[in-house]
């Protein structure tokens, strides 16, 4: 379920980085943001009822709401993007976190479970999701340009969305 979402989610972060380089218009990329922003939120209820998986779920719900955000914004036509960078900010953080806990895993339980194996990849594709998201807030406050946003959202597309998913979907395990 998640490997697909993250194939999904790239529908979003490339119109919208071609957006931030003058290609295209703000209503049509603010509707994929909203489509994509929705079925995320979606995948995220389904990864944690269906797939008991809360954990990642709480990942893919920070960024959903994030998606719907950024739609309402590009759709309402909004001048000042600075409480929209505030939500940003907060899914940066969240990302932060995971990174952190793929990085060192979690902690392990009293029947010597671990609930969250250490990942490189999964923290390497976590600490490029909170530059992302930590660089659109600085867009929202005009401290970069877009151009900056949509470069880094261009190579994550590949390096944090379809290396992983696809690796995941074919092979069965992630590249590292």
């Amino acid at each position: 379920m998640t490997t697909a979402i993250l194939v999904a989610i790239a529908v979003m972060w490339l119109p919208v980085a071609l957006l931030n380089l003058g290609k295209g218009e703000a209503k049509g990329t603010g509707a994929a943001c909203g489509f994509v922003g929705a079925c995320v939120v979606i995948s995220a209820i389904l990864q944690a009822a269906v797939f008991k998986d809360g954990f990642t779920a709480g990942l893919l719900f920070a960024h959903g709401i994030l998606y719907l955000c950024v739609s309402y914004a590009l759709l309402a036509g909004l001048e000042d993007l600075r409480s929209v960078g505030n939500v940003s900010l907060t899914v940066a953080l969240i990302s932060t976190i995971y990174m952190i806990l793929f990085l060192t895993g979690g902690p392990v339980m009293p029947d010597g479970k671990q609930l969250v194996a250490q990942s490189s990849y999964l923290a390497l594709a976590c600490a490029g999701y909170a530059v992302l998201t930590f660089e659109v807030w600085l867009a929202f406050y005009g401290k970069i340009g877009g151009g900056v946003v949509a470069w880094s959202l261009i190579v994550w597309v590949f390096v944090g969305l379809w290396i992983p998913s696809f690796f995941l979907m074919t092979a069965g395990k992630l590249p590292f």
